[in-house]
């Protein structure tokens, strides 16, 4: 497998988003540095789009990473600033949904 894409739909608990962002922006530094990152960036809802979007809603964000190899991002799951994350906002998130994805 050659370049992978992650989507990755992260969920806080009801107001808690802005604290969930506050941890994942500390940790953005860390992952771009990781051999292998693209990309590497959470998204929110674009304001004033209209109907031709699905808001994923003001307690949700998307992540967007790119890997180089499936091995790069293995080696990121797994990395010690990812559990030091993961501990942080455990009790904060209300789901965590990863969509791993190669080019069609």
């Amino acid at each position: 497998m050659s370049v992978v894409h992650v989507v990755a739909v992260i969920t806080a608990k009801p107001g808690k988003r802005g604290d969930v962002l506050e941890a994942f922006h500390a940790n953005i530094p860390n992952v771009r540095a990781e051999d292998g990152c693209i990309e590497y960036g959470p998204t929110i809802d674009a304001e004033g789009v209209g109907n031709i979007q699905t808001e994923i809603g003001s307690d949700s964000f998307i992540v967007i990473e790119k890997w180089e190899s499936l091995d790069h991002l293995k080696a990121h799951a797994v990395a010690p600033h990812m559990a030091e994350y993961a501990a942080k906002v455990k009790a904060i998130l209300e789901s965590r949904v990863i969509h791993v994805l190669s080019p069609a």
